[in-house]
Order: structure tokens, then sequence, then C-alpha cells
């Protein structure tokens, strides 16, 4: 990655870093391109030179490494060793078994996480950011990642900027540096050539990675990509990453749990086999083999497996999961922020009057508007089109000159225009910013009046049209030279020509999916920049408590502490500025919700990094769409419901695997350790564990598949780790209990020799370990919650596979012996009680619980 350097002739790495102080011919001739663009080819053979155009390498999981990592866990690589020691001191056909079936369980694991992998790269593709590059000399979608130096790319309002450029033309073209210079407003971007010390927030020919558009249109030059950028520089030094999400955190603390029991266990058994003089090779087999029964081999294919179904059933409901981890807390979520338009509203916001200051219509408010709305460059935004499609006018006699687009600090736009022969700044924006820099006033009649005298009643009649929902501009207007460009100094003493009152209706049903969100345990906050009337009504119409209402004004003068304490109880938060809709977030984060944010516009990308789950659509604007985890192809927050809702399913099936690791497993392991305590020779050898281990872990695959029950889908569910710890310990207990009896039923009852104690405990542990899938699954009676098709046929299988075994061919290569028809009746006594214990367990758990 970083700047292209094509042979050792050519102009040093260093001196094309300062490509902002060198013509655009010879920068163009240093990277080998032209205006027209790199050819298709040429662009794949620098993407090989320079590599992706990422801030980090990205990890590419291919078929070969994925396979070769089913292997690489450090318990399977020292079983496969002592296997191997097996081999050599002639114990040759239980090494072979071993290994054969640790292939056979990485090929299971390898098979399921191929097709996840395969299917979330199709998923991300649908929404990945792209850029426009010239290629073969005509426009093409790119993504950002094949950006190479020497592209040239086209730009437009709310594009992201996603390398180091040299700008080569531009039209009203302002970017948002805030990212690299922390400042406020859109900076003007021109070509030109620039002197070699000229700082980086003052190098007005130049775009950096990480920075968009906020309104104009340009084309520029790539110069640099990844980490050989400016912002590549930052990332590198400050070693960037996103923060682990509870889920993942939770994941890796369980895990990290059952590898200090299993060392622990595994140690102690070895070290007492060895003390009783017992085969050491067979003793170290054996408390290997147990190593593999305990740890959670299988988590990450399981939680890979999981979230990736996950992620294609949200699919089928119209969200696309950006980032696998966000799905957990995105079922988590119980506060949702987001603005009004296109959520609560219809999105389609139509012009309803043009008043003159003393409210009649007016054709010069709607045609000075009009001037103002289809001159400007910034992004598209549904105010403009309302004005532009209301009545569209003849502008033959108007010249665009410049442009001061709109930013969230003025919250003004200016364009300066020779409208009729005379040059005017037309000013459309916030009435109360608009007003504030008007000195005077137009009157129908076409006189001038001192604005103070008509304050009040301005004021009266914004007041009365936001009461009733509408949303109302001001529109302005001065003299100005017409060979000068415009800047904020000369938005002052302007005149206040009149209203813009505009409407956006509520949207159909929205009541009602607000009342499905709240039944599924997810409260609404409407975060807006709208007026406190305007919000207050809109609230009021789709069922939002307006009785507090937090102001942007308001929030200002509280404190990060007093926020966190009022936050939680506010529905309704107006005249919000772009970065306290940051601190609106964090305050709720931190008085312990899990924040969804939904934004699609410029202003949004740091509310969308700072919630748990940033939420977008498909329609916004890249540095929207990259900043989100999830991104809707629908602009619905029906949608959203559906994809909570399956969130919560994912995270369930989950935790199933978790239930099961942690109760079955875990209890058939503890009772396999502590039997070879007492008993004159292991419980069972090596290869029948890692057997059990294989046909156990067979069901377990196909949990992604399950169903849920519809209780556990209607309110957030959150990672639990002492949870986790009590459901081990209950049904771990259990499951030892058990397998005791069975110890008991096959020493004391059958007087079962060695072959035939290992042959009896090998298939009630399979079975019970398979059959209790299906009560751990669910929180309500097994039997009245319906498993999925695939996980009881797999259960179902891995049973009959377990009884027939012992009179198979292969029952010898495992030795196992034929039993008495006679135990299969007790055996499956003690599996009957087995189920019951648990399911009276499970209503005894829960209830104490209360979770």
């Amino acid at each position: 990655m970083g700047l292209l350097k094509r042979d050792s002739s050519r102009m040093t790495g260093q001196k094309l870093q300062e490509f902002w102080s060198l013509p655009e011919s010879e920068v163009l001739g240093r990277l080998e391109t032209s205006r027209r663009g790199l050819s298709s080819e040429e662009a794949r053979k620098r993407l090989a030179e320079c590599g992706p155009n990422l801030l980090k390498p990205q990890k590419r999981t291919n078929t070969l490494s994925l396979l070769v990592s089913q292997f690489k866990s450090p318990l399977i690589l020292i079983l496969t060793f002592a296997a191997g020691l097996a081999f050599l001191t002639g114990d040759r056909p239980d090494a072979f078994i071993v290994l054969f079936i640790i292939l056979a369980s990485g090929l299971l694991g390898f098979w399921q996480e191929k097709g996840a992998s395969d299917a979330i790269r199709k998923l991300i593709s649908m929404v990945q950011v792209e850029a426009t590059a010239l290629r073969d000399g005509s426009p093409r979608e790119v993504s950002v990642e094949e950006i190479v130096p020497g592209d040239i790319l086209s730009f437009r309002a709310g594009n992201k900027i996603p390398a180091d450029c040299l700008l080569l033309e531009s039209k009203d073209l302002f970017i948002d540096e805030a990212v690299l210079t922390g400042e406020t407003f859109p900076v003007d971007k021109t070509p030109g050539v620039m002197a070699p010390e000229t700082p980086l927030a003052r190098r007005s020919n130049s775009l950096f990675m990480g920075t968009h558009v906020t309104s104009g249109s340009g084309s520029a030059v790539v110069v640099g990509t990844g980490r050989g950028t400016e912002f590549g520089a930052i990332s590198e030094r400050l070693k960037l990453r996103r923060p682990e999400s509870e889920f993942e955190r939770g994941v890796r603390r369980f895990g990290y749990l059952l590898m200090e029991i299993t060392l622990i266990l595994v140690i102690s058994i070895f070290a007492i086999n060895v003390f009783f003089k017992r085969p050491v090779i067979d003793s170290f087999l054996f408390a290997m083999a147990l190593a593999v029964g305990l740890t959670p081999q299988l988590l990450p294919a399981i939680i890979s497996i999981n979230l990736s179904h996950g992620a294609k059933r949200m699919a089928r409901e119209k969200v696309i999961i950006k980032r696998l981890a966000s799905i957990e807390n995105f079922g988590s979520i119980n506060v949702l922020c987001s603005d009004k338009t296109g959520t609560l509203t219809e999105g389609k916001v139509r012009l309803r009057s043009s008043l003159d200051i003393d409210g009649q219509e007016s054709r010069k408010v709607l045609f000075y508007a009009y001037v103002n709305a289809a001159f400007e460059t910034g992004f598209e935004n549904p105010i403009d089109e309302a004005i532009r499609s209301h009545q569209p006018f003849d502008l033959a006699g108007c010249r665009k000159l410049d442009e001061l687009p709109y930013d969230f600090v003025r919250k003004r736009l200016s364009i300066l225009a020779s409208v009729e022969g005379r040059s005017l700044i037309i000013t459309k924006g916030a009435f109360a910013n608009v007003l504030g820099v008007c000195t005077k006033a137009e009157t129908p009649g076409g006189e001038v009046a001192d604005i103070e005298a008509v304050r009040d009643e301005l004021e009266k009649r914004f007041e009365n049209s936001s009461r009733e929902g509408y949303r109302v501009l001001g529109v302005a207007y001065r003299e100005a030279a017409p060979d000068t460009r415009i800047t904020r100094d000369d938005e002052t003493e302007m005149t206040f020509l009149g209203l813009l009152v505009l409407f956006d209706p509520v949207k159909p049903g929205i009541v009602e999916t607000l009342a499905r969100l709240k039944n599924i345990g997810v409260s609404l906050k409407l975060v807006t920049g709208d007026s406190r009337l305007v919000a207050a009504h809109v609230g009021q119409a789709v069922g939002l408590s307006g009785e507090v209402i937090l102001t942007g004004g308001e929030l200002r003068e509280m404190s990060d502490l007093a926020l966190v304490q009022q936050a939680g109880g506010v529905d309704i938060f107006a005249e919000i500025e772009p970065n306290q809709k940051e601190r609106i977030i964090l305050a709720l984060r931190r008085a312990g919700n899990v924040v969804g944010y939904m934004g699609d516009g410029i202003n949004d990308a740091s509310a969308l990094h700072s919630a748990d789950v940033g939420i977008s659509v498909e329609s916004a604007v890249d540095v929207a769409k990259e900043a989100a985890d999830i991104v809707l192809l629908e602009k619905d927050l029906g949608v959203l419901v559906h994809g909570i809702q399956e969130g919560r399913k994912t995270f369930a099936n989950t935790l199933k695997y978790i239930f099961m690791a942690a109760s079955a497993n875990f209890g058939n392991m503890f009772s396999m350790a502590g039997a070879s305590l007492f008993l004159p020779f292991l419980p069972l050898l090596p290869t029948q564990i890692l057997l059990t281990n294989l046909l156990t872990d067979f069901p377990e695959l196909t949990i992604a598949t399950d169903s849920v029950d519809r209780e556990f889908a209607e309110k957030p569910r959150r990672w639990d780790l002492k949870f986790i710890h009590r459901f081990m310990l209950a049904f771990g207990l259990l499951s030892s209990i058990f397998d005791y009896a069975t110890f008991g039923v096959l020493l004391l009852v059958f007087r079962a020799s060695m072959a035939q104690f290992r042959t009896g405990w090998f298939m009630e542990s399979v079975i019970s370990a398979s059959l209790i899938v299906l009560v751990v699954r669910t929180r309500r009676p097994f039997f009245k919650s319906r498993p999925g098709k695939y996980l009881l046929a797999a259960t179902l299988a891995i049973v009959v596979v377990t009884l027939a075994l012992p009179f198979s061919p292969l029952a010898r290569l495992f030795h196992f012996e034929p039993l008495p028809f006679r135990f299969f009746l007790l055996i499956g006594i003690v599996v009957l009680l087995y189920v019951t214990g648990a399911e009276i367990t499970k209503r005894i758990f829960y209830k104490r619980t209360a979770t």
C-alpha cells in the first residue's frame, strides 16, 4: 500500500508524497496515468503491487487455510503427537482410529464453516461502499478496496474520499475534514499548486482518505492508498481497533473458564493414573482425549455457523449484517435512537406554502427559494427536492456565481447568483438562523422595514406553524458584487423575505410498529434537528411521550453526569446538533442500556460509531453506510422489528451450544475423570472418548437451524457469564449423578466386564448427551417446544447409530461388546430418569434465577 513507485529513475516516494506542491502534469506523469484513467488490466497489476486499499490487511480465509485452522488447536496437535507415539510403540490400530476421528471431526467443522463464510461474503458484498473511477476511459463503480494510485475518481455530495488525492477539477466542492483537522466547517477545495511546507489543514488542492464531500462535485487522481495515506498514518500510530463486543468478550471468557478447568483436571488425572502404574501412553492418550471432550472445540465453528444462518435469515427480512458480532448486540437493543424523516414520517417532504412577512402567499419568496434549491450542489435532501418539484421556474435569466454550502452549525445555505441582471446572495435555512443574520425585512409592496418591527410577528407565525407540525424555513437575500466569492462573513445585514412552510406526513401504520417495538422491549427515542414544537407534534402523532423534551440548547448547559441521569426519561430530543447525538448515545449507554442508532446522513457517522449497533439504510450516503454495523434495504422500522427478533433467535441458538457444553459434556467428562480414580481400568479408551465427542458434536452442528420459543424473542437478552456458571454447576452435577447411577447398574447389577462396562457407559453417555439437548434448548417442558427438524433428525440418527454400534463390524475396532437386552431396558430407565430430572432441575433453576 502507499504511494506508487514504478522504478528508481522516477520521482522518489518522498517527493511524490508532497504531491500538493507539484503541477498536475508532473503528478500524472510520475504515476503513469492520464485524465482518462487506467485500463482494467493496469489497475489489476497495481492492485497486486500495492495491495488492497485498506488501513488494516483484511483476513482472507481461503479454503486451505480454513481447513488447516480446524486442526490448529494445541489439544488436537498434542493428541496427534500422542497417537504417533502409540503407533511407534505398536498400538497401530488405535493410533489410526484416533487420527481418523480427529480428521472426521475437523472435516465436519470445515464443511459447515466454509458454507457459513461463503454466505457472509455474498451478503456483505450487497452493501459495500463503491467509488466512481475511470477505467478504460469510462466511469465505473469500483469497490473502494480496489482503488489504486493513478485512478481518476469523481465525487459528489455524500461521497467518502477513499484515498489521498490531488484535485484535478472542482465545482463548489466542500469537504468535511473534521476527522483529520478538527475543523468544524467544511473546507473549500480548488485545483492548484501549493508550497511544499503548506500544513495539511491548508492544502486546498488535496483530498484525504476518511473525509467526505458535503457539497459540490469534482475529480481527482489517487496518489496514496491504505496505510500510505495521512489517515493511515494516524490509524497506524493509534493502532485503532474496534472495541470488543459484549458477546465476543463473554465467549472468550467462557472459553478461558473451560480451558482452566480442563488443564487442572487433565494434569491431575494423568498424574493419578501414572501413580496407579497404568500404561503411560494409554494414560496420556486418555488425559488428552478427556481434554478434547471437555474443551468447546466446536465453539468457534458453532458461533460462525449460527451467526451466518442468522445473517441469512435477517437478509430475507431485508436486514444486511456487515459485522457478524453485532447480531448479538442487535438482539440486545432496548433503546433505539432515530430521526423522524423516513422512519416516523414518509420521508417525502412537500411544500405547503411560501409566505411573505404578512403571512400571504408570495411568488417572489417561492422563486428565490427555487433559485437557491436549483443551484445548490450539496447532498440530496428532501427539502430542496420538494421546493424544486412544487413549481418549476424558468431560470434562463439566472446564472450561478458561487455557493456557500449548508453546514450543521450555521444551518443555512447561500447561493450567489445573477438574477435578472442583479447579483444577489440568496440564503435559505432554519428560521432562527436566517432571521439572526437579517437587519431588514421586505414588505409585500417591495418596501424595506427594520427587522425589529416585524420580529415578534414573524416568531409568532413560526411558532404557530411549528406547533401544527410544519417545518418552517426562512428565506433572505442581499445585494453583492458579481465578481466576488462569498464567505460566511457575507451572511450579514441581509433582508428577510419570507417563510417556507413544509410538511412530511406521518407514515401509515407507524403507531402499530412502535407498539410492536415496545412489546419486544425496545423504546424509541426521537433525536432530531427540528424545532421543539415540530418534534412535539410528531411525537404526539406517533404516541411518544412529549412530557419531557430536551433541546440542544439545554443539552449544552448540562453536564455529562446529569445527562446520564436524565436521558432515560426523555423520549424526544429536539434542535439537536450532530455532535450532540453522540453525547446522547453515550449517556444512554452509560446508564446501562444497549443502544441502537439509525441514521443515513452525512452528520450521522459519529453517532453510528458511538452506538452499540449502528444502523443505516442501503440508500444512505457513503460515510453513514460504512460506519454502520447493519444496513437495512428499506428505511422502515417494521423491517427493524423483524431484524431484532432474528438477532435474538441467533443469540438463543448460540446459547444452546453453550448450555450443552456446560451441562452434559462437562458432566460426562467430569464423571469419567472421577471413575478413573476408583476403577482398576480406564473407564473409556481414548478412541471411545473421541468417538463420544464426535457423535455428540454432530447434532450440535444443526442448532443454527433450530426453532426458538416465541417468548425468548420478546425481550432483550444479554450475555451473562454468572448465569452460565450457575447453569454449568446445576446441570453438570445432575449429569454426573446419573453417570454414577449408570456405573452402579453396570458394576453392581450386571457385574459387567471391562469391555461391557466401557460399551454400556459409552452408549449411555452419547444417548443422554444427545437427548439432553432437546431439554436444555428450551425453558418450556421439552414436549411443549418443537425442535427444528434437522436437530431432531440428527439427534435420533445418533441414538440409532449408538445403539447399533456394538452389534456392527466397527465394534471390534473400538473394543465394544454386544450387551444383553435387559441392559438396554435398564439403561433406558436411567436415561428416562435423567431427562425427567433435567426437566425438574430446569424448572427450579429458571424459577430461582428468574431471567
